[in-house]
């Protein structure tokens, strides 16, 4: 039997913070809640960003939604990805029942049901705000990442964005870039090389190959114009709360290019946007990956290296991330390692590789003589977790075992109709609504090649030997035009330069 008093001391000492510091449960000891025992999240230390992890159904969307609800009520804005589709329900008001009520018994608390307001964002064809971002906004070096490019290949794109620029030809949607790739593979070819040197012909069949994977995944609808600007994710509500952003992207599933392609270019976009701001009293914005082994499994050496750099970077923009898995394993060291908060619930024990999982994800939590830490994180209930995070002066907290609050909005999704209505009231729906087809490169190369053949024909029309002259040309060869031509100028001269004191003779005195 472990020492409640000591443990009381330890916890309240551990999780009493400066600043706002909201309740997000109680701790447990032996099974049971102990009371006093208060859990609370620091604002002041959310930009350090998080782990979310547990076994399926153990609780991890739920605690994912309880620290959105928290950080709205404190006027933080969230950005949720939403890849099961089961988190729209934060926009309605939740519902009692005896479960909550028993639980809110133990954690002497009131539950009070309520609706948080709510943008629901898309990259595909499903009903919110479109999001898009253009080539150009990605650059040569991110864009390269994604596309998973040899240095020689990463060289050609980074060439191909310098030609563009010099030659004022926007990249805006994919289409702009493979045309570019299809023009200095042909009728640009001898003068891209002229100016920038040799182009191996086997790169650019390689990116155009990448490039047209990319958007098997559905890539066009994210490319292109309106740019999303990211102003628009840290908005407050009328009210004084937080807006939650909601990005469904349930279609992702199976296409994690497409999704590590839109996470990488938010997070790059972010950090060139907003100013270096310390540590904030709290963040400005936290993001939320659900399923984050998506990005992961996926993701190139580079692309983690490119993850793992911003991830370390974006804090002092005043922007947390959190990361939401199954196996906190699936987060590669490097960046396991930059998150400051983990809430770990439930693990399954159903084999011998389970078992060492355990037995590592244990290792990853401060040492504790109050819990045998590898045993109970495979008998925690539902709503339970082992929680430790950082205080303001960067320190881990205790490790405890949690009863977390309840969501107060709806623990299940949003009707249709429900969906209809927070878009029809959405300003940013009609914002980013229009697609926008400027003319950028692919309408301007087109332009250029057509204007080179119909050249080439006309001089293939004209007798061999004569080329044919133009009217003006033809004016100019005439003998006595060309004498008008050089009285007029002689004349014009002399008049210019005797208004600048220059011409005629010079006067003796």
């Amino acid at each position: 039997m472990a020492d409640t008093t000591a443990f009381l001391e330890a916890i309240n000492k551990g999780y009493t913070f400066k600043g706002d510091a909201p309740k997000i449960g109680v701790a447990m000891l032996d099974g049971q809640v102990v009371t006093g025992a208060d859990i609370r999240l620091p604002l002041r230390s959310m930009n350090r960003h998080g782990l979310i992890a547990g076994a399926t159904g153990t609780g991890k969307t739920k605690t994912l939604q309880i620290i959105s609800e928290v950080l709205s009520d404190n006027s933080v804005p969230v950005l949720l990805l939403d890849i099961k589709g089961d988190l729209s329900g934060i926009a309605a008001a939740g519902a009692t029942n005896d479960k909550i009520k028993d639980r809110y018994v133990q954690l002497a608390m009131d539950y009070s049901p309520a609706a948080y307001p709510v943008e629901l964002m898309t990259l595909s064809k499903q009903k919110g705000i479109q999001l898009r971002a253009t080539v150009t906004e990605f650059g040569p070096i991110l864009l390269s990442k994604i596309l998973d490019l040899n240095d020689t290949q990463a060289g050609l794109v980074s060439m191909i964005f310098k030609y563009c620029d010099d030659h004022k030809l926007p990249l805006l949607d994919l289409k702009d870039f493979i045309k570019m790739l299809q023009y200095i593979s042909n009728e640009g070819k001898a003068e891209i090389e002229k100016e920038y040197g040799k182009i191996a012909t086997t790169s650019t069949g390689t990116i155009l190959r990448k490039v047209i994977e990319l958007q098997q995944q559905g890539a066009d609808n994210f490319f292109g114009e309106k740019s999303f600007e990211v102003e628009d994710l840290m908005r407050i509500a009328p009210d004084g709360r937080g807006i939650i952003n909601i990005l469904r992207v349930t279609e992702l599933q199976d296409r994690p290019k497409l999704f590590a392609t839109f996470m990488l270019q938010m997070l790059a976009e972010l950090y060139a946007s907003c100013p270096e701001e310390g540590d904030l009293e709290k963040p400005k914005l936290v993001m939320f990956i659900d399923e984050a082994h998506l990005i992961f499994q996926e993701a190139s050496s580079a692309l983690l290296q490119q993850i793992e750099t911003i991830i370390k970077l974006i804090r002092s923009k005043g922007i947390g991330i959190f990361f939401c898995t199954q196996n906190p394993m699936d987060v590669p060291a490097s960046v396991l390692g930059q998150l400051g908060m983990k809430v770990q619930h439930a693990l399954r024990a159903f084999t011998a590789a389970d078992r060492k999982v355990i037995k590592q994800t244990a290792e990853n939590y401060p040492e504790t003589s109050f819990y045998r830490t590898d045993e109970l994180i495979t008998q925690l209930g539902i709503g339970e977790a082992f929680i430790t995070l950082l205080n303001e002066k960067g320190i881990p907290t205790p490790l405890a075992h949690v009863m977390l609050v309840a969501p107060r909005s709806r623990m299940d999704i949003l009707s249709d109709t429900e969906i209809d209505s927070i878009v029809a009231q959405s300003r940013l729906v009609h914002k980013y609504s229009e697609t926008i087809d400027a003319i950028s490169a692919y309408e301007l190369l087109n332009a250029k090649i057509k204007e080179a053949t119909d050249n080439t024909l006309a001089k293939e029309k004209t007798p061999k030997g004569r080329e044919e002259k133009s009217f003006l040309e033809s004016m100019m060869d005439n003998p006595t035009v060309r004498q008008v031509g050089r009285t007029a100028a002689s004349i014009i001269t002399r008049s210019l330069l005797g208004a600048l004191g220059l011409g005629g003779r010079s006067r003796r005195r």
